[in-house]
């Protein structure tokens, strides 16, 4: 995934529409007005929302995004272990069908952008299905969901099923949500977890914000 960047600016030039500063966006100077760690080893990226590569997620923000150092390693706990947060405006509505449609799409998105399908069998993919369900919130979360996404691996080419966590927050005086997704397809037992959700843990509305 770390070659989303390259991929998806291309888009937010040329493709994603609806956003007046996509020109101007550069997600390695661009200043979020929250908090959220990078720990040392970790990899950062961001782009636009609308997604180039997930055009009908009807949604207007920022995705920020943390991979962890073994992300890309396929013999590392770490492998596909990484998160993201969406950033959008105004209050859009989340449920679990809703966000089985959107990771739908993304990840089917995905996949096509960093493939080249003419070069592999085709006959061997499989549709991306994803399952969602809600659970208990989390302490300062609005609502918290739990499932799986299956879906080909565009680094193996092989299918792959990762476990996710996603948090939806509002914040007091802010006409903004935060979608914050963990993701691993290690056990929710595997200690890639607790990293996964420090990130989580430390994340601050307010980039000034006291504890």
């Amino acid at each position: 995934m770390k070659n989303i960047l390259i991929i998806v600016t291309c888009f937010l030039f040329f493709k994603v529409s609806g956003q007046d500063t996509k020109a101007n966006f550069d997600g390695k100077k661009w200043e979020a007005p929250y908090t959220l760690d990078t720990p040392k080893g970790w990899d950062v990226e961001r782009f636009l929302i609308p997604i180039g590569f997930a055009p009908t997620i009807p949604y207007k923000g920022v995705e920020d995004i943390r991979f962890t150092p073994g992300w890309a390693k396929k013999e590392t706990d770490e492998y596909w272990s990484y998160a993201f947060l969406w950033y959008l405006d105004d209050t859009p509505k989340f449920d679990s069908k809703i966000l089985e449609k959107n990771l739908t799409a993304y990840y089917t998105g995905l996949f096509n952008i960093n493939t080249d399908k003419s070069k592999i069998d085709t006959t061997k993919l499989i549709q991306v299905t994803a399952t969602i369900e809600k659970r208990s919130s989390d302490n300062g979360d609005s609502k918290t969901f739990q499932g799986t996404v299956t879906m080909n691996d565009y680094m193996t080419k092989k299918p792959i099923t990762i476990n996710l966590i996603i948090h939806i927050k509002s914040c007091e005086g802010q006409k903004k949500t935060f979608v914050f997704y963990e993701i691993s397809p290690k056990p929710y037992t595997n200690t890639v977890w607790t990293s996964l959700h420090q990130l989580w843990i430390d994340f601050k509305c307010m980039k000034n914000q006291i504890p």
